[in-house]
């Protein structure tokens, strides 16, 4: 079982990696690929650096290329991965029979306050550069660029995640008896 995860920034992916973590799956992430180019280039891990690491290897390697890197990792293990955020990722990750993408959504009143609640480094502080920055990676500007929508557009199924931590993991379990059937 190869499970993919995209959404938008606080949609509470990392949850639901933890989610399936505890039951057994491995965790990756295309981000990974990117922080393993960051460290080799002595650069600094922020969102912007991120973004544009990302942008990088994509415009040398290929729209699918952080894909490739996590599946030459994987080796075939059963994983969750977080952050794909690339209809060309996603058409790598297709290569396995096994892979299933979800799209985590959340309301953008739910992921500000998220956001903010979880403090995390590399996060804004103001409502609108975290509004601004998310518009700009939901469509691509160039064909190395972070599209969200075109992304979730290829979904193979949505999980709503406006209501408690609770109700999350109750929709994650009835989700997990359908993948293991």
């Amino acid at each position: 079982m190869l499970i993919g995860l995209t959404g938008r920034n606080a949609s509470g992916k990392s949850t639901v990696v933890d989610w399936f973590v505890s039951k057994g799956l491995v965790s990756e992430s295309c981000s990974d690929s990117i922080r393993d180019h960051l460290r080799e280039k002595g650069i600094e891990e922020s969102r912007e650096n991120l973004i544009e690491g990302g942008r990088e290897l994509r415009r040398i390697g290929g729209a699918g290329i952080l894909a490739e890197m996590l599946l030459e990792r994987l080796a075939g293990e059963e994983a969750v991965i977080d952050s794909i955020r690339t209809p060309g990722e996603v058409e790598t990750l297709r290569e396995r029979e096994d892979f299933i993408l979800i799209e985590v959504r959340a309301g953008m009143e739910a992921r500000w306050q998220r956001a903010q609640s979880r403090a995390r480094s590399g996060d804004v502080l103001d409502r609108e550069t975290f509004f601004t920055q998310e518009e700009s990676e939901t469509v691509a500007k160039e064909e190395s660029g972070q599209a969200l929508d075109a992304t979730a557009a290829l979904a193979d199924l949505i999980l709503v995640n406006d209501a408690s931590l609770e109700e999350l993991h109750a929709d994650l379990e009835e989700l997990w008896v359908m993948l293991s059937e």
